[in-house]
């Protein structure tokens, strides 16, 4: 893969990671957080957390992202 052809599927993967980030700039996960074995049971704790993406970072990666794919003279 050519170096340009990377940098604008980098820059363009940028783009669209910061425009789902302003669209959703909250997302949830479960995570498995306590395991329990009391002889033939088992118990799990499954704890639901949650990531907050702050605008400015969705920002600057679509900045970073435009830089990427704009061409280049030269």
């Amino acid at each position: 893969m050519k170096p340009a052809t990377l940098r604008f599927a980098a820059g363009l993967a940028l783009i669209l990671l910061g425009l789902a980030a302003l669209a959703w700039p909250v997302f949830s996960y479960t995570k498995d957080s306590h395991d329990a074995k009391l002889g033939p049971l088992e118990f799990t704790v499954k704890e639901k957390d949650s990531v907050r993406i702050p605008a400015w970072a969705a920002l600057a990666a679509m900045a970073v992202g435009v830089v990427l794919v704009w061409p280049r003279k030269g």
